[in-house]
């Protein structure tokens, strides 16, 4: 059985080293995590006001079941939102990867060798068996800072994956109104070709009994085709957007919307919205995660110009047979390394400032969210005054014409316009009709974009 001991003189030397590789190695870098938060605040202080109120989800802003329902298939099914959730995965396996630096290694090992020292002797046979243990002593903590790292990569990705969520229930809910509002453009259209066709037999019929000309039904029949052919396209627009919608919900067969509901009968205020709080949007989380991780990072990339202790301990038994090699009489050894990295040509040094420059790339990053997400709230708020007046407008302006329409059909059977009048104000009333209910997509597709603005999501 042996030990070792250090010897004094070599203790005082492995000292000095640690105190002069520790003046060289203390970081610079601003914190920028700090600024990140203060940041942020001075943007919240800046925002609109709106009343405080309980916090909702997303899909309550539409309020349908069956739409809930396609959510629901979406974040399950979602190929590509289940490659996010792959990815987070992936490093909660890495980050235990990183961990292990810091656990000691347990290995063991058995050999066999023959030596034969001449052609005239026996060969003979040793059997070697062995247990090592060997740990990193992290006496600066930068294991314990790429460790932390490491979690902030799974917080970060964690983020990414909530906001994926998030987006795709978006898409879905926009997807699912474009559809209502295609099928509504369908049944306006149904209407104006209905009542198109009727004016042409209408128009016919004169024709036949002595009145009008063959000019006049040329031009009924005119809108009559032209309304045909916005009906094929209204169509096939709505077959491409229930494909589209299917992909979304992971499936390759159309998006069954048999029952497509009509839009929500009452539009919930802005006022009800919950106050805006961006700390909320996952993307500022995993931006601000980002910094968090660089910082550690690095920390970690200064301590690695510090000494570096390491401990192993050994079991070892040599015998002639395997089974007496199990370590039944073992002899142990223990070693204890201290290296410092003295001259590298500069490697280490500049590792630390990539890790500086890397904080302040993260922090940049978060800065453009950070603008990204105010200018977000702002267009959607600026865009909900604008369709908001603009529906007013366009709701009285249809039934002004709802009205214009009945008097120049009586004035028409009564001779006192003509039909290009009167196919004139039925254009004009079905128009409306169709940009009022276009309005109305709008400005739901919009509440959505401002919820998301806002950090409103799903359940995380």
């Amino acid at each position: 059985m042996q030990t070792f001991k250090t010897p004094p003189r070599f203790t005082a030397l492995y000292l000095s080293m640690a105190i002069l590789a520790g003046c060289a190695a203390s970081p610079t870098s601003q914190n920028y995590a700090q600024q990140a938060q203060a940041d942020l605040n001075i943007t919240e202080q800046a925002a609109t006001e709106a009343e405080q109120v309980a916090p909702i989800l997303l899909p309550e802003l539409i309020g349908s079941e069956s739409l809930n329902a396609l959510i629901d298939q979406a974040l399950t099914a979602n190929p590509s939102l289940q490659q996010t959730l792959l990815t987070l995965e992936i490093t909660q396996l890495q980050r235990r990867q990183t961990g292990a630096d810091r656990l000691p290694d347990l290995d063991a090992g058995i050999s066999a060798s023959k030596q034969e020292e001449n052609s005239t002797t026996a060969s003979e046979t040793s059997h070697t068996g062995s247990l090592t243990l060997s740990l990193n002593l992290d006496l600066w903590g930068k294991l314990s800072d790429r460790y932390k790292a490491a979690g902030k990569d799974v917080a970060q990705q964690r983020a990414i994956y909530h906001e994926a969520k998030n987006a795709l229930a978006a898409e879905v809910m926009t997807a699912w109104l474009n559809s209502v509002a295609l099928q509504h453009a369908i049944d306006i259209e149904s209407q104006r070709l209905q009542s198109l066709e009727k004016t042409a037999q209408f128009i016919a019929n004169r024709y036949r009994s002595g009145l009008g000309n063959l000019e006049d039904i040329d031009t009924a029949r005119s809108a009559v085709y032209q309304s045909q052919a916005r009906m094929a396209e209204y169509n096939e627009d709505l077959a491409r957007q229930q494909r589209a919608l299917g992909q979304l919900l992971g499936q390759s067969e159309v998006a069954d919307l048999t029952e497509l509901n009509d839009y929500p009968s009452v539009l919930l205020p802005v006022a009800a919205l919950p106050e805006q709080n961006l700390e909320q949007r996952p993307d500022l989380q995993a931006a601000y995660f980002a910094i968090e991780a660089n910082q550690l990072r690095s920390k970690a990339a200064y301590k690695d110009m510090l000494p570096n202790l390491s401990l192993q301990a050994a079991l070892e038994d040599t015998a002639s047979s395997l089974s007496s090699a199990l370590l039944k009489t073992p002899v142990w050894s223990l070693l204890g390394q201290l290296v410092a990295p003295l001259y590298r040509g500069g490697e280490l040094r500049a590792a630390a400032k990539i890790a500086d420059l890397e904080i302040a790339q993260s922090y940049q990053a978060f800065r453009e969210s950070l603008l990204n997400a105010v200018v977000e709230v702002d267009d959607a708020l600026g865009s909900e005054q604008e369709l908001a007046k603009r529906q007013a407008h366009i709701s009285d302006a249809l039934e002004a014409a709802k009205r214009t329409t009945t008097q120049y059909q009586s004035k028409y059977r009564a001779g006192l316009v003509d039909i290009l009048d009167l196919l004139t104000v039925q254009q004009q009333s079905y128009d409306l009709a169709a940009q009022l209910d276009n309005l109305i997509y709008q400005r739901l597709a919009n509440r959505i974009a401002l919820g998301l603005a806002l950090g409103l999501g799903v359940q995380a």
